[in-house]
């Protein structure tokens, strides 16, 4: 008799033929005429019930550009398998063709020139045109949300993130898990919470003081196609660590592997014919977990942006990743039986915003959400010759960008940019609007302090997030990139151990090599630190543009990678 994993392996390679994640239909005409939106849709509809799954939308509701990353290591058992695979390799790894739409959707390569043929990304005027559409064709389709969504734009930060609330309560989501939402702060997260339309899931949402389950639901049901479905909630694990603890202390947060598998036997228990689990944990830790709880059927996961054409297996779970700013939706048609997932089919949809008719209630809904703020949004506050680009595991053009504005605004010998890894791209010859410097630094503790540090500790700092990056066990990776270092150079070997990464730190302005001993003067912004003084880092960088009016940045070898 053929296993449960037999039949699911067998599912993948007999979609394969119509490319199991719907690129070979629409890749394929796309080669042959202009792209449409009918090409982007189209679905042979499978099973008997569907899940919507979107993520990391970072407040951005506009079309945007969004550069995937050049650098993305994995390391121990993951290396080289995706999403750790980049460029070159990863059309070649998913039989993409180059210079193709879904080449350009996925990858780094020829960004530029490609960009200029297919156009931005994006818009939640455009995925609201996609979920219409997945739910004509499916009216009972689940739409799930997988967090880092009301954080991350000028306008969210303005209006506490309801402008993004109001949008996502417009689009129908049937339920959503949490990570970047908790830098509002409890009480703002609470009073949202109150009057969502769709529970906030958590199952690994601790009360910090009796350190036992926070009032938010662990999971919640659907009945569809015949079919009772459990979906779990998993919020960021490592909040209090990651992201200030001062501004929700009242919660822990943690992976609680055992009291996810608790959950999942628990649902079961309760008659459960499909178990999803809503994750914003990342990529690698969902993948650690799905081998270590048993009976999970899907893994939405989020975090880290990774954008897959295709469903990763392991053992008899399916991760899913949607990517991140509303570049991508994907839809997973299941065929649930006899309290089993039988079969799947998954496409991930890219958003063409130039193909992609806008939702026009949508589209009015958020026009009217910018309104009060459209003339300081818009404002031109230079302009930029480089491709300005945030996401990798190292050193992007945006953060060397924060780095000289950094040095030069707070008179610095160093300036250090978090690894994080929200933020629009801009191409070569783009006007530069406060909106987008909003883009790339917008937080609730954006903070740009002035402080001195000695050459010893800043190479603990560069050592405590190399492991949090290349730490080989998922469960000691916090997420984020390493962090973007301005002024000062060095050598890291991701091979080595902690304390053994980082070596030949230099003092790029005299070339002269990081003295142990010696105090140096340091701007950074995003500290995790309560009572942080300084200017908010948008008008550091907002300052800096104004007075050199045009960007033009020369490649950064800064940083020298060994032991890949």
């Amino acid at each position: 008799m053929i296993s449960r994993r037999e039949f699911l392996q067998a599912s993948v390679a007999a979609s394969a033929l119509y490319g199991i994640s719907g690129y070979g239909n629409w890749g394929k005409l796309a080669a042959q005429q202009a792209l449409t939106q009918d090409d982007l849709l189209k679905f042979d509809t499978f099973g008997n019930l569907s899940i919507v799954h979107i993520t990391d939308i970072h407040a951005h509701m506009k079309p945007i550009w969004f550069r995937e990353p050049e650098w993305n290591v994995g390391v121990g058992d993951v290396k080289g398998k995706p999403p750790h695979v980049v460029g070159k390799d990863f059309i070649e790894m998913f039989n993409l063709k180059p210079g193709s739409p879904e080449a350009y959707a996925l990858t780094y390569e020829d960004f530029v020139s490609l960009g200029k043929a297919y156009g931005r990304m994006g818009g939640m005027d455009r995925v609201a045109t996609v979920v219409k559409a997945i739910k004509a064709d499916r009216p009972d389709a689940i739409l799930l949300d997988g967090g880092d969504t009301w954080h991350g734009s000028m306008t969210s930060y303005l209006t506490k993130g309801q402008d993004v609330v109001n949008v996502m309560n417009a689009l129908g989501v049937d339920a959503m898990t949490s990570h970047w939402e908790w830098t509002f702060g409890t009480d703002r997260v609470m009073e949202i919470v109150e009057g969502l339309p769709f529970p906030f899931l958590g199952q690994n949402i601790f009360d910090s003081e009796w350190d036992e389950p926070a009032e938010f639901p662990d999971y919640t049901w659907f009945e569809r196609g015949g079919a009772k479905v459990a979906v779990i909630g998993q919020a960021f694990p490592y909040m209090p660590i990651a992201n200030p603890g001062w501004m929700f202390p009242e919660f822990s947060f943690g992976i609680r592997d055992e009291r996810m598998q608790e959950m999942v036997d628990e649902v079961r228990a309760q008659g459960a014919d499909l178990v999803v689990v809503l994750s914003h944990n990342g990529f690698d830790v969902d993948r650690q977990m799905a081998g270590r709880v048993s009976g999970i059927d899907v893994i939405l996961t989020g975090h880290t942006h990774d954008a897959l054409p295709e469903p990763v297996i392991v053992g008899e779970t399916l991760l899913i990743a949607s990517g991140s700013h509303g570049k991508f939706v994907t839809r997973l048609d299941l065929d649930v039986r006899d309290g089993r997932m039988m079969g799947f089919r998954s496409k991930l949809i890219p958003i063409f915003s130039d193909v992609i008719t806008p939702d026009p209630e949508m589209a009015s809904l958020i026009d009217a959400e910018r309104a009060p703020f459209k003339d300081q949004l818009e404002e031109v506050i230079g302009h930029t010759d480089s491709l300005l680009y945030r996401r990798g595991n190292f050193n992007g053009t945006w953060d060397d960008l924060i780095c000289d504005a950094i040095m030069t605004e707070r008179d610095t010998e160093i300036a250090m940019s978090p690894g994080v890894r929200w933020g629009a791209s801009l191409m070569p010859g783009d006007a530069i609007t406060r909106e987008d410097i909003h883009s790339v630094t917008t937080m609730t503790y954006g903070q740009c302090y002035r402080t001195e540090m000695t050459g010893e500790f800043l190479k603990v700092v560069l050592e405590d997030v190399a492991d949090n990056l290349f730490n080989p066990d998922p469960y000691f990776q916090q997420g984020g990139d390493m962090v973007r270092m301005g002024g000062l150079g060095y050598k890291i070997d991701i091979s080595k151990p902690i304390g053994e990464r980082i070596s030949n730190m230099t003092l790029l302005s005299t070339g002269d090599a990081i003295d142990p001993a010696r105090t140096y003067t340091v701007g950074g912004w995003a500290s995790v630190n309560e009572g942080t003084e300084g200017p908010m880092i948008w008008d550091v960088v907002e300052a800096h543009i104004r007075k050199i009016e045009r960007v033009s940045l020369t490649p950064n070898t800064s940083v020298e990678v060994t032991g890949l």
